[in-house]
């Protein structure tokens, strides 16, 4: 449409104001859109790298298996259960910690080719924060250090505040339970009365 034709200067037209767009989406249902349960509060620069479509790094390297030694033993010895867990509170709940692990344990046991189903997972979690795609492809990363990238996930999640062994539907309940308890006015004593 032509600006002269209307009577409206293109100066008008380019200072029109832009709609506000809302805050990406952060995976865990929330009582309002500013809480980010999910984000470290130590680090601002996540909400601010979701703002501009950045990549954020992980919070720890694939080879800090040790820095969570509870995590890294779990890996080590039922990689079902450290699978489970990740699965459920990346797929928000929709399958149980059982399901996804029960089909990792099969696949482990029948084909030996467990990598192929648990590197679509490290593919939707790097999706839904926004990750980076490191040291190699997540193909790759599973499939030459499966443990490891487990274990990875496994902190990255804990590192954003999920209570791992909690799952999807206990971690939303803490979180109703502190927002509620936010929304409540604290209850004032009266002073000693004669």
């Amino acid at each position: 449409m032509d600006p002269s034709k209307t009577g409206a200067s293109a100066l008008e037209i380019d200072t029109k104001p832009q709609p506000a767009y809302p805050p990406p989406a952060t995976g865990i249902p929330g009582g309002h859109a500013s809480h980010y349960i999910n984000e470290n509060p130590q680090h601002p620069r996540h909400h601010q790298q979701r703002q501009l479509g950045q990549q954020a790094p992980w919070s720890s390297g694939l080879f800090d298996c040790c820095s969570d030694v509870p995590g890294c033993c779990l890996t080590c010895w039922c990689p079902c259960i450290t699978f489970g867990r990740i699965a459920e509170i990346t797929d928000k709940g929709t399958t149980s910690c059982a399901v996804s692990g029960a089909i990792y344990g099969l696949l482990c046991w029948f084909t030996g080719c467990s990598c192929l189903y648990s590197c679509l997972y490290r593919s939707k979690l790097r999706t839904q924060y926004m990750l980076e795609e490191s040291p190699c492809n997540d193909c790759l990363v599973h499939c030459c250090c499966e443990s490891c990238a487990l274990c990875q996930e496994y902190r990255e999640l804990k590192h954003r505040g999920f209570d791992m062994a909690s799952g999807w539907h206990g971690n939303v309940e803490k979180k109703n339970r502190s927002v509620e308890m936010a929304s409540v006015p604290p209850t004032v004593e009266e002073g000693m009365s004669r």
